[in-house]
């Protein structure tokens, strides 16, 4: 059996891999809404921040498609909601913005920015991520040689394209590349069958790969975990 090539980069999935997001969005559709009451009064008197969501999962329901540019999704939903509310629509632009701003608040896991840092040393690094964080905006762009967000290439994780794209990007082949990410179908599974190995960042200690059948090419909690796993492959 030939051994594995040597690993020349990485790429990262973005959520809940570099940083957790659920807190940062329910702080935003707060944000957003005070936001919404002082520049489009009559859409926040008759929306609550659980109505718009509600409205939102039903309008992802009926085009499933926008779980990969969940930005034009919510921007949907606004448009909705200023029509039936009767609120000037010049107003929807400005809520967008106010909105990614308080998105891309994020603050990353104490491990991620000392780990970045490591491993910019030893390998080339990159983004592959199906959300719609700015790194320029968070302040993380000058880690990755390479960034790809779904919303922009076109076609999402789990497609083999994107991870194929991203290795092509970087000047490598599938095979020396790792795929580091939170989701077992996604980000694993999706990288393995483009080729990659990949890493799943399970922060959580959750088992659900065994139901799943799905086998990471290791299982990590954080990044200094993966930094170990990567000396051990590199030394081999």
């Amino acid at each position: 059996m030939n051994p594995a090539p040597p690993i020349k980069a990485i790429l990262f999935d973005l959520d809940d891999t570099l940083w957790p997001i659920a807190p940062v969005i329910a702080q935003a559709e707060v944000t957003l809404h005070a936001w919404l009451a002082e520049h489009a009064p009559k859409v926040a008197q008759q929306f609550s921040i659980e109505t718009l969501r509600a409205r939102r999962m039903a309008l992802l329901a009926q085009q499933p498609h926008l779980h990969f540019n969940l930005a034009q999704l919510r921007r949907m939903g606004l448009e909705a909601a200023f029509a039936e509310a009767g609120e000037d629509v010049a107003h929807i632009d400005g809520a967008m913005r106010h909105f990614l701003a308080a998105r891309n608040a994020v603050t990353p896991y104490d491990d991620v920015l000392p780990g970045l840092l490591k491993l910019k040393d030893r390998l080339m690094l990159g983004t592959v991520t199906n959300g719609n964080a700015d790194l320029e905006v968070v302040g993380m762009a000058h880690h990755f040689k390479v960034s790809l967000a779904a919303c922009n290439f076109g076609t999402a994780k789990p497609d083999p394209s994107i991870f194929l794209a991203a290795c092509e990007a970087l000047g490598v082949a599938p095979q020396e590349t790792v795929y580091v990410g939170d989701d077992l179908k996604f980000d694993v599974d999706g990288a393995q069958k483009a080729g990659l190995r990949a890493v799943w960042m399970n922060r959580t200690g959750s088992t659900a790969h065994a139901a799943l059948g799905i086998v990471p090419d290791a299982i990590c909690t954080t990044l200094d975990e993966l930094l170990a796993w990567l000396e051990a492959q590199l030394e081999q």
